[in-house]
């Protein structure tokens, strides 16, 4: 599965709304972490993932952070080109 080509039609497609929602918030973007709490489940659900012991509830929960966390990504790298473009 070739991820790059998903990453680039997504960040196509949400491209116009982050025209629309990121102007004069760039900054606090690039800089968004997760709070610990909610950093320290992700990382417990990333080793227990690896170790195949995730229950089917948790594997939901952990994919719902793993596409979180690609959107966050995105909104990132689209901050940085608009505060590049300044």
């Amino acid at each position: 599965m070739d991820l790059s080509a998903e990453t680039t039609a997504f960040d196509r497609g949400v491209s116009p709304v982050l025209q629309i929602v990121l102007p004069g918030r760039e900054q606090h973007v690039i800089e968004f972490q997760p709070d610990p709490v909610l950093r320290a489940r992700i990382d417990e659900l990333a080793t227990r993932s690896t170790e195949g012991e995730l229950t089917e509830e948790e594997h939901l929960e952990y994919v719902g952070y793993v596409r979180a966390n690609k959107f966050v990504s995105i909104l990132k790298r689209q901050a940085q080109r608009q505060q590049a473009g300044k």
